[in-house]
C-alpha cells in the first residue's frame, strides 16, 4: 500500500472513534447504554444486524471458499438472508412486543436467574473470546499488505510484514474505546458507516475486476468445472438447509441480534429491521463474493485466505485501497462492539445490579458497564492471540453448528410455550453439550465423511427432540409465562418513542468528510482521477440524500 492508503486508514479509524465519542453524553442510564433508549431507527438496527454478521469470516473464510469452490460461497451467505426473513416474519416483532430491553431480561422473567447467570458467564466469555479469532484472521490479511523495513520494531521477523499480534491488539483497543464511550448508539452508528463504505467500495471493485477478466463472458468462460454450482464438496443441499435453520436460531435468539429488535420504538420497526437485514443478505452476496470468484481466473495459484484482499489490491487506486482495508477491519470490529455491548450490559444488570448492588444509581451502573466493557475487551484480546493455535475456521464452524441450538433454541421455544420451565432449559442445554462432545471428541473418525452434517444434526435435532419430549410431558403452565405476559401488556400501555435522527446526521457528516478526502486524493493521484472522483461523488450524493430526508422529516413534524 502507498502513503495515501495509510493516511486514509488512520483518518478513518480516528473518525470512527470520534463518532463514537459523540454519543458518550447520551449515556445517562443503562437503557441508553445497552438499548439506545429504545430510539434506534429501524433501518439503523437492521443494517447494524447485517454488519454484525460481517467478520473476517466474510472476507477470509467465505472469500477463500469462493476462490476455491465457486458460487457455493454465494449460496451459503444467502442462507443468512433466508433465516433473517423468517425471523422477521415469526420473531422480531414479538420480541419488541414483550417490552423487554434485552434477551437476558426476558430469560429472567421467563425462567429465573440461574440460566441467565449461566448464559451471561458462558456466552459472555466463549462468545467474546471467539470474536478475538475474527480480529486475528483479518489482522493476518491486512498485515500481508504492510511490509516494514528489516529490523523494524513492529515487523514480524519471519515475514517482514507488520506484526499480526500487534495489529490484533490495536484493533481490540479501538473496539473497546468505541463501546466504552458511546454504548449501543456508537455501535449502531459505526455499523451503518461501515456498511455504506463497504458497499460503495465493493461496487467499485466488481466492475474493475470484471474488466480485468474480460467482462462477465470472459470470466464465465475461464472458470473451473462446477464453479457456478450452488453446492460443492461437503457444502451440500443438506448443509445449506441446516445452515438456514441454525441461523434462524442464531439471528432470532442470540443476544446481540435480539438487542436489534428491542432497541427500536415499535414491533413494526423490529420486523422491518429483520426484513432489511434479510433482504440485504439475499441480494448482496453475489457482489461481496465476486472479487475472489473473478480473481480465481486471474491468479489460480494465490493463497486462498488472501484472495479477497489481493483482488481488491489488483484494481483499487491508492486511497481507496486504504479505505477498503479500514472498512474491512472495522466490519470485523463492528461484530466485536456488538458482542461487547450486549454482554457488558448483561454483566452489569444480571450480575452487578442483581447480585451485588440492587440499589445502584443509573450513573453507577453506566460506570460499571464501562468497567465490564474493558474487562471483556481483554477477553477479546486473549482470543485474538490464542485461537490461531486451534484454527480460526474450525473454531467458528464448530462453535456455530454444535452449540447455537442448545444455547438458543430454548429461548425461542420459551417465547411461545406456556409450559416449559428452567428444568427443560437446563436439560436441553446439557444434553446438547453432551451430544456435541460425543460428535466432536468421541466419534470424530467414524463420522469424518459426514462431519458437517453430523455437527448440524447434533446442533439442531438433539435440542429440538429434547424440547418436544419435555413439552409433551409437562402438564402445567410455568409461572414465568405470566410474568412475560404482564411485561407484554405493560409495553402496549406505553406510547412508542419517536426514533432519533442523530445517527443519520452523523452518517451524513462522516460520509461528506470521507468524500472530501477522496476528492483531495483524486487531484494528488491524477492517474486515478476518474475513479476517485466517481467514488467521492457517490458519497456526496448519499450524504446529501440523507440530509434531505432528515430536513423533510423535520419539516413535517
Amino acid at each position: 500500500m502507498q502513503l495515501a492508503d495509510y493516511i486514509v486508514i488512520i483518518l478513518y479509524i480516528l473518525g470512527i472513534v470520534g463518532a463514537g465519542l459523540v454519543f458518550a453524553g447520551k449515556m445517562k442510564n443503562t437503557k441508553d447504554m445497552f438499548a439506545a433508549g429504545g430510539q434506534s431507527p429501524w433501518w439503523v438496527s437492521g443494517l447494524s444486524g447485517f454488519m454484525s454478521m460481517f467478520t473476517a469470516g466474510t472476507f477470509v473464510v467465505w472469500g477463500g471458499i469462493a476462490y476455491t469452490y465457486g458460487f457455493v460461497a454465494v449460496a451459503i451467505n444467502m442462507c443468512y438472508g433466508v433465516a433473517a426473513m423468517m425471523v422477521g416474519w415469526f420473531l422480531a416483532g414479538y420480541w419488541r412486543k414483550l417490552g423487554v430491553n434485552s434477551a437476558a431480561e426476558f430469560l429472567q422473567l421467563r425462567f429465573g436467574g440461574s440460566i441467565v447467570q449461566f448464559y451471561t458467564w458462558f456466552q459472555g466469555t466463549i462468545g467474546i473470546f471467539a470474536i478475538g479469532g475474527a480480529i486475528y484472521a483479518l489482522s493476518k490479511i491486512v498485515c500481508a499488505l504492510m511490509p516494514l523495513p528489516e529490523g523494524h520494531l513492529l515487523a514480524d521477523p519471519a515475514t517482514g510484514m507488520l506484526s499480526v499480534p500487534f495489529t490484533s491488539v490495536m484493533l481490540c483497543l479501538v473496539v473497546i474505546l468505541i463501546t466504552f464511550s458511546g454504548g449501543l448508539w456508537a455501535v449502531l452508528m459505526t455499523d451503518v458507516l461501515q456498511f455504506v463504505i463497504l458497499v460503495v467500495s465493493v461496487v467499485f471493485v466488481v466492475p474493475l475486476i470484471l474488466m480485468k477478466a474480460g467482462g462477465w463472458g470472459g470470466f464465465i468462460s475461464n472458470v473451473p468445472e462446477g464453479f457456478t454450482s450452488p453446492v460443492a464438496a461437503d457444502f451440500s443441499w443438506w448443509f445449506l438447509t441446516g445452515w438456514v435453520i441454525i441461523h434462524f436460531f442464531k439471528i432470532g435468539g442470540e443476544w446481540s441480534f435480539v438487542q436489534r429488535y428491542t432497541c427500536v420504538p415499535t414491533a413494526k420497526d423490529a420486523k422491518k429491521a429483520a426484513y432489511i437485514f434479510g433482504a440485504m443478505y439475499l441480494i448482496s452476496p453475489i457482489f461481496w463474493m465476486l472479487p475472489p470468484l473473478v480473481y480465481r481466473t486471474l491468479n489460480p495459484a494465490a493463497d486462498v485466505e488472501q484472495a479477497y484482499i489481493l483482488s481488491c489490491k489488483l484494481v483499487l487506486p491508492a486511497g481507496m485501497m486504504g479505505l477498503m482495508v479500514a472498512a474491512m477491519a472495522s466490519a470485523t470490529a463492528s461484530a466485536a462492539t456488538s458482542q461487547l455491548n450486549v454482554f457488558a450490559g448483561a454483566f452489569t444488570t444480571e450480575v452487578y445490579q442483581r447480585l451485588v448492588n440492587p440499589v445502584a444509581s443509573d450513573q453507577r451502573l453506566v460506570f460499571i458497564g464501562r468497567i465490564f466493557t474493558v474487562v471483556l475487551g481483554l477477553v477479546v484480546i486473549a482470543g485474538s492471540l490464542l485461537i490461531p493455535r486451534y484454527g480460526y475456521t474450525r473454531f467458528i464452524l464448530d462453535l456455530t453448528t454444535l452449540l447455537t441450538g442448545p444455547l438458543v433454541l430454548p429461548t425461542i421455544w420459551g417465547l411461545f410455550s406456556r409450559k416449559i420451565g428452567i428444568k427443560a432449559v437446563w436439560s436441553t442445554t446439557l444434553i446438547g453439550f453432551g451430544s456435541a462432545a460425543l460428535v466432536k471428541f468421541a466419534l470424530p473418525e467414524a463420522l469424518a465423511p459426514y462431519a458437517r452434517i453430523a455437527d448440524l444434526t447434533s446442533g439442531i435435532l438433539v435440542p429440538f427432540i429434547v424440547l418436544v419430549i419435555l413439552e409433551l410431558v409437562e402438564k402445567h403452565e410455568h409461572p414465568g409465562w405470566q410474568k412475560v405476559m404482564e411485561s407484554k401488556l405493560a409495553f402496549h400501555e406505553t406510547e412508542a418513542v419517536q426514533s432519533s435522527s442523530l445517527p443519520a446526521k452523523m452518517v451524513a457528516i462522516t460520509l461528506a468528510a470521507i468524500a472530501s478526502a477522496m476528492t483531495i486524493l483524486a487531484f494528488i493521484n491524477r492517474q486515478e482521477l476518474k475513479v476517485l472522483l466517481s467514488f467521492a461523488l457517490i458519497l456526496f450524493v448519499i450524504s446529501g440524500t440523507i440530509f434531505s430526508i432528515i430536513r423533510n422529516k423535520n419539516n413535517k413534524t
